[in-house]
C-alpha cells in the first residue's frame, strides 16, 4: 500500500515543491491548504508521516505537535526555516521525530523520511504477533483474522501470545498459569479454564473455532 505523507506548510511554492518531490518518490501526498482544523484533517486522513512547518496560520507547529502526541504516534518531521538550537530542542522535546532546516537538502530529507517510516514499521511489527491468518496486536489488545477484529482482556492477550509464540507445540496448563503469574496476573486453574473458554468464543466469532486444540492430559496446542 502506498504510504501517505501529510504536508503541513503554508507557503504554496514550498508545499507544491514537496508534493511533487514526494509523489515522484512513490508517496501519496496530502498537502494541507485549509489551516482552520489541521488536527481534524490528520484524524480523518491518518497519514503515515507528517512534514510540519512551525510558522503556520493560527495554531503553530509546536502547539500542533504537542496536541498530536496526546492522541497519535505518527512520525513528525519538522521542516522549517527557523534554525536556532532552541527551536530544534523544543520541537524534539514536544514529540517531533526529526528537525530539518530550509533550504533542505533533497537527498537528506528523503533519507530522513525513509528512516522515520522504517522505525515506525519496525515498532509496529514488534507490537504484533502473527500465526497464519491470526494477528495479535499487543498494544491495542486486539486479535484479528481478515477483516474481523475482537477486543481481548489482559488475561486473554497473555494466553494467546504464549500459544502464538510456540505454534504447533503443546503448552501445558501449568505453563500458561506461570506465564500469567510472570505478568503479575494472579489466576488459578479454574480461572484459566474460564479465560480459555472466552478466548475460544472470540476466535470462533473471527471464523477460527478450532484454532486452539485441547490435548487431553497435556495442555493446549495452536
Amino acid at each position: 500500500m502506498m504510504q501517505q505523507i501529510m504536508i503541513i506548510e503554508d507557503d504554496p511554492s514550498i508545499r507544491e515543491e514537496l508534493t511533487l518531490l514526494l509523489r515522484n518518490e512513490g508517496y501519496h501526498c496530502l498537502p494541507v491548504e485549509d489551516f482552520a482544523d489541521v488536527a481534524g484533517q490528520i484524524a480523518r486522513c491518518r497519514p503515515d508521516l507528517i512534514l510540519l512547518d512551525i510558522g503556520l496560520p493560527g495554531r503553530d507547529g509546536f502547539s500542533l505537535c504537542a496536541g498530536l502526541r496526546r492522541t497519535a504516534d505518527v512520525p513528525i518531521i519538522f521542516v522549517t526555516s527557523r534554525d536556532s538550537s532552541l527551536d530544534e530542542i523544543q520541537a524534539l522535546s514536544l514529540g517531533g521525530d526529526d528537525y530539518i532546516t530550509k533550504p533542505y537538502n533533497v537527498p537528506v530529507l528523503l533519507a530522513r523520511i525513509k528512516a522515520a517510516l522504517r522505525r515506525r514499521r519496525n515498532a509496529a511489527e514488534a507490537d504484533t504477533l502473527e500465526c497464519g491468518r491470526l494477528r495479535l496486536n499487543l498494544t491495542k489488545g486486539t486479535v484479528s483474522a481478515g477483516e474481523k477484529t475482537a477486543l481481548l482482556t489482559r488475561n486473554e492477550i497473555q494466553i494467546l501470545a504464549c500459544l502464538m509464540g510456540r505454534p504447533g507445540e503443546i503448552v501445558s496448563r501449568a505453563e500458561l498459569i506461570e506465564t500469567l503469574w510472570d505478568h503479575q496476573v494472579y489466576i488459578d486453574d479454574n480461572t484459566l479454564s474460564v479465560n480459555m473458554t472466552r478466548l475460544r468464543g472470540k476466535l470462533e466469532d473471527l471464523g477460527l473455532p478450532d484454532l486452539i486444540r485441547t490435548r487431553r492430559g497435556m495442555g493446549y496446542q495452536l
